[in-house]
């Protein structure tokens, strides 16, 4: 096979534009493992990228998709044969390499972590980054000391694909989440059913509070910056730790420095594109132990390769919820 079908993005006289084509084999990225894609997902830098936005693609013209799924085809790497199952977040895709929004992908295998059971590929999708992200931000937190017995930890932006997968890996690791949301009457039942222990409008913490408010949780999983940070940063108990991976609110930080020095606070940064293979082997080793892949079925929407554009559209707008899958095999 010469040919296979996938988006690609084009730097053109008009502007960046994406488009779903025939591709040519030869584009792809000399790497050593060739795999034959199942599923892809719609995360916010896939959206981006589908709509021409600056900030994610570094060379044009390029493959979107930062996430891959899929059955190896060929390898040259030591670690694989031709039949495993694996899947892929982050490490260049989509930014600097050829990503997942096609049929097939170009990867390094160094980079690759098998589908651990009992996760089925199309689970490992729904996952993703947004749940690989939610698994390194809890092993970040534990890292620092967090435990179950430590009190309520609480999820920003937690309708969405960070925070969903983050509320269901809380509860299924024995925490007590909180969930906050700017749609806590639509959200509400969903956010409880993937074992948020309350609901909270983040209105209450973009309100731009007293920056030493009433502890009120001992850690802090945050997908959306600004001012919600600063106000979960204010509740957090005395030596509490929180950790940031997002901005879909805002890139700022409009803080300050109280917390940290009359309360001991600690904030800790995440990264889920360049991260050691070994770190993202425990990340998924953590996702099979305590995560309920059913609860994935009630945050997961699944849609044809062709679709994803239009699926990028409701992202951007601000109308999307948990987990958006992309099946490469329908197309």
């Amino acid at each position: 096979m010469t040919t296979f079908t996938g988006w690609i993005v084009r730097d053109t006289a008009e502007g960046r534009r994406a488009r779903f084509e025939e591709l040519d084999h030869g584009m792809l990225d000399d790497l050593d493992t060739t795999i034959r894609v199942h599923y892809s997902s719609v995360n916010y830098k896939d959206a981006l990228a589908l709509h021409g936005k600056p900030g994610v693609i570094r060379r044009y013209p390029l493959i979107p998709g930062i996430d891959v799924t899929g059955e190896i085809l060929d390898s040259r790497h030591p670690r694989w044969q031709r039949g495993d199952l694996v899947t892929l977040d982050g490490a260049g895709l989509g930014e600097e390499l050829h990503g997942g929004l096609a049929t097939h992908a170009v990867v390094h295998g160094d980079d690759l972590v098998r589908v651990p059971e009992p996760f089925t590929p199309a689970y490992a999708a729904a996952i993703g980054t947004a749940g690989f992200t939610a698994a390194l931000s809890l092993l970040a937190l534990e890292r620092h000391g967090l435990t179950p017995a430590a009190g309520p930890v609480l999820v920003t932006g937690a309708g969405g694909g960070v925070g969903s997968i983050a509320l269901a890996l809380l509860a299924g690791s024995g925490y007590e989440p909180v969930a906050a949301t700017g749609r806590p009457e639509s959200l509400g039942d969903r956010l409880t059913a993937l074992g948020a222990s309350s609901v909270l409008d983040r209105a209450e913490l973009e309100g731009g509070g007293k920056p030493l408010a009433r502890q009120r949780w001992a850690g802090v999983i945050d997908a959306v910056g600004g001012t919600v940070l600063a106000g979960a940063l204010s509740g957090l108990h005395h030596s509490g730790i929180a950790s940031t991976c997002g901005l879909a609110a805002s890139a700022e930080y409009p803080g300050n420095v109280l917390p940290f020095i009359l309360r001991g606070i600690s904030l800790l940064g995440i990264d889920s594109v360049r991260t050691p293979v070994e770190r993202r082997e425990a990340a998924w080793q953590r996702l099979a132990r305590d995560l309920d892949p059913d609860l994935l079925d009630a945050v997961t929407h699944t849609i044809p390769l062709a679709e994803a554009q239009d699926a990028a559209a409701e992202v951007l707008a601000g109308r999307g919820t948990g987990r958006i899958v992309v099946d490469t095999k329908t197309d």
